[in-house]
């Protein structure tokens, strides 16, 4: 490496749609590829400075700030994300909603929001990968793999805090379509069971019912009823792990397609039969303020049509 090619002190403005992140947070983003562990002590001893001062890694920036960032070899990544695969293409086709703060899509079943536990990427990168431009994309909130429907994504910081905390205060309204196994009941409008994740010998995730678990609570309504299925809205109250999905096994209506907390010979029956060979669960509604002063905004994500074949032979038998 020769002398001009070595890293040198940089100071960096802080600009408002990167206020009010923590220090140690903005400087993971900024310094790709370095470990954690060396920018927390590039903290301690003070070769990171905020407008001349040392801070610690809970210190919040703000919009102005000068950051001086030491000398550090940064080292990219080299898998990118192929953006002319057809499953990366189609995300934006599945846009159903965009203004200059947010972004609403359609997320197709067994796609990942974000890479990690052998996923090289997920809707959030693919996303960025297709607007390279775009100077902030950030999940507001997640959806399980295997769930399709509505994925909210901010455009700017402060859309991204004010959308956090209407989901702290459970303002937000998100709607789901789920068919169960068996004739649910209409008087049975909550489930209100706490719940807790455990982690098996094979390394599994699952989530059980648990008194020692957090508090739960979703709300059902019957949509339409089968021979032995029926069709509910659920709406989670409180946003835990595969709510929905363990609160409908608890009160003994597994979802249809779930090989986690589902009926295995109901799915082997359902997918033998062609009718259906995935979850059938799907974020349906979304409804959300962008900003305090501004009206609620409603979105709603088509059935796909899978899930929606699915139903028409269900009304033809």
């Amino acid at each position: 490496m020769n002398k001009d090619s070595r890293p040198k002190v940089r100071f960096v403005e802080v600009s408002p749609e990167e206020e009010g992140q923590r220090i140690d947070n903005y400087l993971v983003k900024k310094l790709k590829g370095v470990p954690k562990s060396r920018i927390y002590k590039m903290l301690r001893k003070g070769e990171v400075r905020v407008n001349k001062g040392r801070i610690k890694a809970e210190y919040k920036i703000e919009a102005g700030d000068s950051v001086r960032i030491p000398p550090v070899q940064t080292a990219e990544r080299k898998q990118e994300v192929p953006v002319k695969l057809n499953i990366v293409q189609s995300l934006e086709d599945a846009v159903i909603y965009e203004d200059d703060r947010v972004i609403v899509l359609n997320k197709p079943s067994g796609m990942a929001v974000h890479g990690g536990s052998g996923m090289s990427f997920g809707v959030i990168e693919a996303l960025r990968a297709l607007r390279p431009k775009a100077p902030f994309l950030e999940l507001v909130h997640r959806l399980d793999r295997d769930t399709s429907g509505c994925l909210m994504i901010a455009k700017k910081r402060s859309a991204l805090r004010y959308i956090h905390k209407q989901l702290q205060e459970k303002t937000i309204k998100k709607r789901y379509w789920a068919l169960v196994n068996g004739i649910w009941p209409a008087k049975l409008k909550f489930v209100d069971a706490p719940l807790k994740k455990h982690q098996v010998k094979s390394g599994e995730r699952l989530v059980r019912v648990s008194e020692s678990g957090k508090p739960s609570l979703t709300s059902f309504r019957v949509i339409e009823r089968f021979k032995d299925l029926s069709l509910v809205s659920a709406e989670p109250v409180t946003g835990r792990t595969h709510q929905i999905r363990v609160h409908a096994q608890s009160v003994g209506h597994g979802l249809v397609g779930d090989d986690k907390y589902g009926d295995d010979m109901v799915n082997q029956k359902f997918k033998k039969n062609g009718l259906c060979d995935r979850l059938f669960l799907h974020a349906y509604s979304l409804e959300f303020k962008v900003k305090p002063d501004a009206k609620p905004i409603k979105v709603n994500a088509p059935l796909p049509d899978n899930l929606d074949n699915t139903l028409l032979q269900l009304r033809k038998s």
